[in-house]
């Protein structure tokens, strides 16, 4: 198999030791890769009940990897959680790790998690996506991009410090999940419980479970939206009805369910509830030029998501409606028949499910009230006999950085390094509650930190992470825990000579 030629070739702002690091991980790429192929052979997929066994081999997989490198490696009990159907089931370890307790240099967490979505070839893959599969320079398989590739990238960058006897520049800890992809169950009481404990001498966190904005250019993510999810819950009576013997007599809890979703967004994407722009902070002049600064290929974008025409016609209006406003979307209705075919009844009951992404200010229970409010409200002038149940089964808040902070500033020296470009500097339009969890919690500086493209299809089918990625990712771990090590360096110094004098 070819090498990735283009990694050998070191950046004209590459150190002897950066050198020497690219080259070893250039030399052992396939063996990274082998390793990768066993992690996406194990079926870890945590939305299933009966593979949770597989989620604690994966777990076990990557502590055995974790004490290899020499670290101290903890599996913590979670506990378990109730199914749908009352039954207990145990909830997989979670992986509190450490490497390195000096003093002098700074202590960096890594985030990730070693759990998947639901895959089957029949969805529509197009290889199996348990066996990792290289095509045309790009590894398909669940879990490539999402989150054992960039979890592995992590690990092999401070594998390749072990092999080649050099001194690791920082000291670095470990949170690693087998329960993300459903809800990351038990770990927001657990960063709880070791805020002073395992968390007390951490200086930085570092998330990699997101994707660039392009399918070339490296980014670094500085904020997420949150989420406020809603079920609206309308009910006639206790069973279906005929729609031959009922239909045209009563008030139908389907007619109803459709005009109060109808109500909550216009053709043009506004949202319609009174008060939910209030709080959204205002666009700034230094913000503005984040979004004009960066090269965002809209016909790219589309044909990545299959779709014909945005909203908005302009990058700038894209980008700020993906991720500093807020949107509402629709997801479905329960309770209504969806086989294929019709079936003539008139259902009782019918749920429909749809969420807000909240952005920077605003406040989750202010946007809950709103809209049930606005929900009532429009329900009370149909004049409906039916009952209405409005209901939020999960909500995260938004997360945002300071751009400025040493960790950015650490993690953009190192992309240049490795890729010769400065990155764009991102948000990302979903959720992902663990940042804001981190920061709220703990009060350490968190960055967000991704090495898979745009088109790597997470939670899709086809799911992949390019060989390119994969190995210029492991290079910018390793070359960020140099650039870290520096700067905390020259901060501490700083601090010093301030402190002195």
């Amino acid at each position: 198999m070819l090498l990735f030629e283009a990694g050998v070739s070191s950046s004209p702002s590459s150190s002897g030791l950066e050198n020497q690091i690219f080259q070893y991980i250039d030399l052992h790429q396939n063996e990274f890769i082998q390793t990768l192929k066993e992690w996406v052979a194990v079926e870890s997929d945590s939305i299933q009940p009966r593979l949770r066994q597989e989620i604690t081999r994966m777990v076990e997989l990557t502590a055995d990897r974790l004490r290899a490198l020499g670290a101290t490696v903890g599996l913590v009990k979670l506990g378990s959680h109730k199914l749908p159907d009352g039954q207990s089931l145990l909830l997989p370890p979670l992986i509190l790790a450490e490497l390195g307790k000096d003093p002098q240099k700074p202590t960096v967490c890594f985030y990730g998690h070693v759990d998947v979505q639901p895959a089957k070839k029949e969805d529509g893959w197009k290889t199996d996506p348990y066996t990792l599969t290289e095509t045309d320079g790009n590894l398909y398989g669940r879990g490539a991009t999402d989150n054992k590739g960039p979890v592995l990238a992590w690990i092999n960058a401070v594998d390749v410090f072990r092999a080649l006897k050099l001194d690791m520049p920082v000291n670095l800890k470990f949170i690693i999940e087998g329960m993300e992809e459903a809800g990351s169950l038990g770990l927001e009481e657990l960063i709880k419980k070791e805020n002073q404990l395992f968390f007390s001498d951490v200086d930085y966190i570092v998330i990699s479970d997101n994707l660039w904005l392009s399918n070339r250019k490296p980014a670094l993510t500085y904020g997420t939206r949150g989420n406020l999810c809603f079920f609206v819950e309308v009910q006639c009576g206790e069973r279906d009805l005929h729609s031959g013997s009922f239909g045209g007599i009563i008030h139908e809890p389907m007619t109803d369910l459709i005009a109060l979703l109808d109500s909550l967004v216009d053709t043009s994407g506004h949202i319609l509830i009174p008060g939910v722009y209030d709080n959204v902070a205002s666009l700034m002049e230094e913000e503005k030029k984040l979004y004009e600064a960066i090269e965002f290929d809209l016909e790219e974008h589309k044909n990545n998501s299959g779709v014909k025409k945005f909203l908005y016609d302009t990058k700038e209006e894209v980008l700020m409606h993906l991720w500093r406003y807020p949107s509402l979307s629709i997801h479905g209705i329960e309770g209504a028949f969806h086989e294929p075919g019709i079936k003539t009844v008139i259902p009782a009951r019918v749920i429909g499910k749809f969420s807000i992404r909240q952005v920077p200010h605003m406040d989750i229970s202010i946007g809950e009230r709103q809209v049930i409010q606005y929900l009532e409200d429009v329900f009370s002038k149909r004049n409906s006999p039916n009952k209405l149940k409005v209901s939020v089964p999960i909500s995260a808040m938004p997360w945002v950085a300071d751009i400025n902070s040493p960790l950015y500033t650490a993690a953009r020296r190192a992309i240049k390094t490795v890729f010769g470009q400065d990155p764009e500097m991102i948000r990302d339009g979903s959720t992902i509650p663990i940042a804001q969890t981190f920061q709220n919690i703990t009060r350490k500086s968190v960055m967000m930190l991704p090495i898979g493209a745009a088109d790597d299809g997470e939670h899709s089918q086809n799911e992949k992470i390019s060989r390119h990625n994969y190995i210029q990712g492991t290079k910018l771990f390793a070359t960020f825990f140099l650039e870290i090590a520096k700067l905390h360096g020259q901060l501490q110094e700083a601090s010093n000579t301030t402190t002195t004098n």
